[in-house]
């Protein structure tokens, strides 16, 4: 059995009040002062700083002429490497996408770039560019001599 006396009771010292003191309490902050909370629905974006070059994150890829039938339009078949889910080996994933030609001057086997725009149809969101194509080096090759000469330099 529990008994309970007044004397038992614990006692606690009275709570002094809390004091908040900020520039939002009742109001005290003027409405211009304040701003306005950012939404990735609100239709003005934040600029990024100048000094920062802008991302062009796969908007342009390159690829082959597979079809040029259509008027000014080309189906380019754009190749990539990518890792196989199970065997990690890097095998290829070829995707062909529709790509707008206004003067129908590719043709079937030309290396173009395709580059993203606003959709000129229901298929259609890639420009099509001419690749420039990048000059390959030949390998410098370093004869080295061994004192021995060459079966073609033999004389017999």
């Amino acid at each position: 059995m529990l008994l309970t006396s007044p004397s038992s009771v614990l006692q606690l010292p009275p709570l002094k009040s809390l004091k908040i003191s900020s520039d939002f309490v009742n109001g005290s902050s003027p409405i211009h002062l304040l701003k306005k909370p950012f939404s990735s629905l609100s239709t003005s974006k934040p600029s990024p700083p100048s000094f920062l070059p802008t991302i062009r994150a796969m908007k342009t890829m390159q690829g082959r002429v597979v079809c040029a039938t259509s008027d000014k339009t080309v189906a380019v078949e754009v190749v990539r490497l990518a890792p196989h889910p199970k065997y990690k080996r890097r095998v290829r994933k070829k995707k062909k996408y529709q790509a707008h030609d206004p003067e129908n001057q590719f043709k079937v086997g030309d290396v173009v770039q395709l580059e993203k725009s606003k959709p000129i149809s229901k298929t259609k969101t890639f420009l099509a560019i001419p690749a420039v194509k990048k000059e390959r080096k030949a390998p410098d090759v370093v004869q080295q001599e061994l004192g021995i000469p060459m079966e073609s330099e033999q004389v017999e």
